[in-house]
C-alpha cells in the first residue's frame, strides 16, 4: 500500500485562532456541537466568518437538518459561501436510514462533500460507487470506534485497503482524536487527512521530550500543585 502524505486538520478552533494557525495546519473542521461549544448564535453568519478567515485552506462545515429536502437546501446555501468550503452530510438520518441517495444528489450538483460520523467499512462500500471518482472527504470517528472498544486502527486499515484497492480518489479522514497518538495511529493507517483539536496540535511539541524529563516534570506539577493548595497530612 502506498504511502501518503497525512495532512493535519483542526477541530472546532475559535474563530480568533484561525489566521493564527492557517500556514501551520491544512485545514479545518467543524461540526453543529463544536459550534455550540463556542458559544456560536448565528449559525450561517460563523460559517461565513470562518470561511473567510480560513481562505484558501479547506473548511468542513456540517448541515443541520434530519431530512432530505433541508439538508439538500441547506448544503447547497452553505457550498456557495466560498470555494474552500466542504459540506459535511452525516453518512445516515437521526433515524438510521442512509443519506445514500441525498448524496447522489449533492454529488450531482458538484458540491464538495465531506461524509461523516462513518464507523464501518459497509457504509463506505455502500456510497463509494457514487463517489469513488471525485476528492470528497470520508471521515470516520476512530476515537469513537475506540470508544465501543473496537480496534479503530485495524478497521481504518480496511477501509484505506478497500478504498486503494478501487482506485477511490476520496480522502481518507481520521476523526474524533482523542489524543496525540492518534497522529501516529492516523498516519500508520495511511490515513489522508488527521482532524485534531488544538489542544492536541500543542502537544505534538512535546514529541522530542525524553520520557525521564517529562516524568519529573509531572512529579513537579504535583508538589508545586500541593504547595499552592496548603495541603496538609
Amino acid at each position: 500500500m502506498k504511502k501518503k502524505k497525512l495532512h493535519i486538520y483542526l477541530d472546532g478552533i475559535p474563530l480568533g485562532d484561525i489566521k493564527k494557525y492557517k500556514n501551520k495546519v491544512d485545514g479545518f473542521t467543524f461540526n453543529p456541537s463544536l459550534f455550540k461549544s463556542l458559544g456560536v448564535k448565528n449559525y450561517l453568519d460563523f460559517t461565513k466568518k470562518v470561511a473567510e478567515a480560513a481562505y484558501p485552506k479547506s473548511v468542513s462545515i456540517e448541515v443541520i437538518g434530519d431530512d432530505e429536502k433541508t439538508i439538500f437546501f441547506q448544503a447547497k446555501k452553505l457550498a456557495k459561501i466560498k470555494k474552500n468550503i466542504y459540506v459535511k452530510i452525516p453518512i445516515t438520518y437521526t433515524t438510521g436510514k442512509s443519506t445514500f441517495t441525498l448524496i447522489k444528489k449533492l454529488h450531482d450538483e458538484n458540491i464538495k462533500l465531506n461524509i461523516t460520523a462513518i464507523f464501518t467499512l459497509k457504509q463506505i462500500k455502500k456510497i463509494l460507487p457514487i463517489v469513488k471518482n471525485e476528492k470528497h472527504i470520508l471521515s470516520v470517528f476512530s476515537g469513537r470506534i475506540f470508544d465501543i472498544g473496537i480496534d479503530a486502527e485495524k478497521k481504518f486499515k480496511e477501509i484505506s485497503k478497500f478504498l486503494e484497492s478501487k482506485n477511490s480518489k476520496c480522502k481518507l479522514l481520521w476523526a474524533s482524536s482523542r489524543m496525540v497518538y492518534d497522529v501516529f495511529f492516523a498516519r500508520r493507517s495511511n490515513a489522508d487527512i488527521i482532524t485534531i483539536p488544538l489542544s492536541i496540535f500543542k502537544k505534538q511539541k512535546l514529541f522530542k521530550i525524553k520520557p525521564e524529563k517529562y516524568s519529573l516534570e509531572t512529579v513537579k506539577t504535583f508538589y508545586n500543585d500541593a504547595v499552592k493548595a496548603k495541603f496538609k497530612i
